[in-house]
């Protein structure tokens, strides 16, 4: 049987807190950002948490967490 590894992209991506919830960082935010408007960059910050419809698709990358 292989082992079970975690997928190195989702370890860059995604923390898991202790609740059991995942936060993730904000999409949108890395160039093309003179076309953006002041208020959209500053709402683009922070993290957020991903979405329950997603959540089932994290845990599964990353196994161990």
């Amino acid at each position: 049987m292989p082992k079970m590894k975690s997928k190195s992209s989702a370890k860059k991506r995604f923390r898991v807190r202790p609740g059991g919830t995942v936060k993730r960082g904000q999409a949108f935010k890395r160039h093309i950002l003179t076309k953006k408007t002041t208020k959209n960059k500053r709402q683009l910050r922070g993290t957020e948490g991903v979405h329950e419809t997603n959540l089932n698709s994290v845990r599964a990358m990353l196994p161990f967490a």
